[in-house]
């Protein structure tokens, strides 16, 4: 029998001002750009190069961002319907983000500014990385704040009574958010701190590979204490975000295997 448990009611709006309306999601969003920016700065800064590339790769993140977590939502967990009715992909505001499509269009718009300017795509991802897992923070608190991605019954003495989610019963649940944030906050502490250290120095590739291990091999975890997002997921023995995640966190062990094994001399002096 439960008998202690936390009581969730946080309002998703900070606040309604003559018909706008400021919620903490967008907040959220719109900080993990901000911080990313000034840190990416320091980033430059601390490298000695040219603080001019931060306009456009912020640019570049900011389109394979939204697009890429826009069009992950609609074609890998409600293809049917927005392929019947396109129009809706573009309408945002009605929610629907997908964390798998967002790695997608960060990956897909840092290839194409590393081209272009004729920088390592792997040494820009280092970077990137640190960027994104602060980030990944702070959209997780976002959804904490929005009472969704909520997690499974639990007995456990922090489970989280979702009083705003009016699609489950109020009982105590694994606040699955905040474990994603707490994890998110603890990769960022770690990249950062090998970055401080130059331990990527000559490791291309090293820090983006960490990443990318971590996140996605703990999403796979953590998919079996949440609920299902879509109704099409209840008949799978792994979920959506599951099967996505797999190739991901393979790919990340892949790339640190490699890096460990073998220093690659850096493109960028």
């Amino acid at each position: 029998m439960v008998t202690t448990f936390i009581t969730w009611n946080a309002n998703p709006d900070i606040f309604n001002i003559g018909g706008f309306t400021l919620r903490w999601y967008g907040l959220t969003w719109a900080l993990s750009f901000f911080l990313g920016y000034l840190l990416f700065l320091w980033f430059l800064k601390r490298e000695n190069r040219p603080s001019s590339l931060l306009d456009s790769l912020t640019t570049y993140m900011i389109l394979g961002t939204v697009i890429g977590a826009r069009l992950g939502h609609c074609l890998f967990y409600e293809p049917a319907r927005y392929l019947a009715h396109p129009v809706e992909i573009l309408k945002v505001w009605n929610g629907g983000m997908a964390s798998h499509g967002a790695a997608l269009g960060i990956l897909s718009a840092i290839f194409i500014f590393s081209k272009r300017n004729k920088m390592s795509f792997l040494n820009v991802m280092d970077k990137i990385v640190i960027c994104v897992a602060l980030s990944g923070f702070l959209i997780r608190i976002g959804n904490l704040m929005n009472s969704e991605i909520i997690g499974l019954p639990t007995t456990l003495p922090w489970g989280f009574v979702f009083n705003n989610a009016t699609d489950f019963d109020k009982v105590p649940r694994h606040p699955a958010q905040l474990y994603e944030a707490i994890w998110c906050i603890l990769v960022f502490a770690l990249l950062l701190y090998l970055f401080i250290k130059n331990y990527h120095i000559n490791r291309d590739g090293l820090l983006f590979g960490i990443f990318i291990f971590a996140i996605f091999t703990f999403r796979f975890f953590i998919e079996f204490i949440k609920e299902k997002q879509v109704s099409f997921e209840s008949h799978l023995t792994l979920n959506m975000g599951q099967l996505l995640s797999i190739p991901f966190a393979l790919a990340g062990l892949a790339l640190i295997y490699y890096k460990l094994k073998n220093k690659t001399k850096t493109k960028e002096q």
